[in-house]
């Protein structure tokens, strides 16, 4: 066991006038299985890369082992698959090598096979047996999850539960509670580690959100009753001072002496009164720091003059003579929210394809609705590009609308300034979303929608389809997501 020290960190980009960290101070034991969670653009893989000393910085970063950076990148991907492991890790040995691949239900077939052959899966599969044959590293793991089916997520997990010694990076709940016992997380204004997984540091989270609510409230009414007192104080402080240089009613002389020590009483009570109520607000300052935006939306989808909107029965999908998914058949009707599961590689994105019209080959009986609006939301976003104004204008979407779901989803106000080419990948997955819940249709269709998007954007996004209840068919592999959304699921 040994130590990774972080003191005083503090960096910006070069041109940036924010700092994304400043004066963060915190230690890492290099046992731990450190769950890493923070909302996209708050700063997750710009540390992992002042880890890997990447970018100057102010402050200190002390440790004793090396860092070690998943995924790698693989320059040539028409080599044999064992080639490209002997390139990350030279003097590996074979039956460690066959330990790990073992582990995650690799078979040794792949190892000769061009690396570019492999499915995604299998490509980060591969690559993470790589990397635990590092010895003497720490392991920064970032986003393993986001080319694989739900199957191989458990998979992975269940194989990280194994290892100790690793950041990992990811924004599925059930991947990370399997297979963490400590989080780090970014907040607004700090980073924090706590012990236990992510439903542990989310319950913490959201009792010391509903603590900080409640001393705010109480705070807010402790002001204004100090604030009014402080008046009245103030009001007869004025009003006792200004009979020291007059009489009484009956005439008789006034007591300076008497009523001077009266006013300076007054003062004195209205500058403890002053203190409270500064003392006060500076409590109510601390608060509410890492609470994150919770804006209710209005959002409404148009309803169909029938219940059925789409219907499949006994399909099958061809591309040339291979058969992608066969006899198929599902029923698509208002308020349901579907869910597509099976292994990558099922036909989902394929059925997906043909319910929005492509032009597809395929056999048995497919029917959809006359005048059906379809929106679709794709896994690329190589597209976007340019400011999001122009964008809803292209897309005759409501502006407003469409940027009141991004702040909910946490876009800052300098965020809706910039080109969308610039953009995080799970920005850009945000800007899609966002359009799809602006457009006035009967049906959405989201194929992988949650990829690259943060934790608490994914709950969030949860609330609102349960909150609106838009007719909804999905492909994800998010298991909680899947178990929170879907009224049905179709195994493929």
């Amino acid at each position: 066991m040994s130590l990774i020290k972080v003191t005083n960190l503090t960096f910006a980009y070069e041109g940036s006038f924010d700092n994304i960290f400043e004066n963060v101070s915190f230690q890492i034991d290099t046992d731990w299985k450190l769950g890493f969670t923070g909302r996209n653009g708050r700063g997750k893989t710009t540390f992992l890369n002042l880890l890997l000393g990447k970018y100057d910085y102010s402050g200190t970063i002390t440790s004793t082992v090396q860092f070690e950076y998943f995924p790698f990148v693989v320059e040539q991907k028409e080599n044999q698959t064992l080639d490209v492991i002997g390139d990350i890790i030279p003097d590996y040995l074979q039956w460690e090598l066959m330990r790990e691949l073992s582990l995650l239900q690799v078979s040794e077939d792949v190892l000769y096979r061009p690396f570019a052959s492999l499915s995604n899966g299998e490509q980060t599969k591969v690559l993470l047996a790589a990397l635990f044959l590092k010895e003497n590293s720490f392991l920064l793991i970032d986003e393993p999850t986001n080319h694989l089916d739900m199957h191989a997520r458990k998979l992975v997990s269940d194989y990280l539960r194994t290892k100790s010694g690793f950041i990992l990076v990811s924004h599925d709940r059930s991947f990370l509670d399997n297979c963490v016992d400590h989080i780090l997380s970014i907040n607004r204004t700090n980073i924090e580690i706590q012990k236990g997984n992510f439903s542990d540091w989310w319950e913490n989270k959201q009792r010391q959100d509903q603590f900080e609510l409640a001393e705010n409230e109480k705070l807010k009414k402790d002001i204004k009753r100090l604030s009014d007192a402080a008046k009245r104080t103030s009001n007869w402080s004025h009003e006792v001072e200004k009979t020291k240089n007059g009489t009484r009613n009956s005439g008789s002389k006034v007591d300076k002496g008497y009523i001077g020590h009266k006013a300076a009483k007054m003062m004195q009570r209205s500058k403890s009164i002053e203190q409270r109520q500064h003392s006060a607000i500076d409590e109510k300052s601390k608060l509410l720091k890492n609470i994150e935006n919770q804006d209710s939306l209005k959002i409404s989808q148009l309803a169909y003059h029938k219940n059925q909107l789409a219907e499949l029965e006994h399909v099958s999908i061809y591309y040339g003579d291979r058969t992608v998914c066969s006899d198929i058949s599902f029923s698509i009707a208002q308020g349901e929210r579907i869910a597509l599961s099976g292994k990558n590689g099922s036909g989902k994105s394929s059925l997906i394809k043909l319910i929005c019209g492509e032009n597809m080959t395929y056999t048995g009986t497919f029917r959809k609705g006359s005048q059906l609006k379809v929106s679709y939301v794709s896994q690329d976003t190589s597209h976007l590009q340019g400011s999001l104004t122009d964008y809803a204008r292209q897309n005759g979407i409501d502006e407003s609308l469409f940027k009141a779901i991004l702040r909910k989803l946490d876009f800052s106000r300098d965020q809706f300034e910039k080109n969308m080419a610039a953009y995080s990948g799970g920005q850009k997955k945000k800007v899609l979303i966002a359009k799809s819940l602006s457009e006035k249709v009967h049906l959405h269709i989201w194929d992988e929608p949650l990829n690259f998007i943060d934790v608490i954007s994914r709950m969030q996004i949860e609330e609102l389809l349960l909150e609106h209840a838009p007719t909804i068919l999905f492909v994800e592999h998010d298991r909680e997501f899947c178990n929170h959304i879907a009224t049905k699921i179709v195994e493929l």
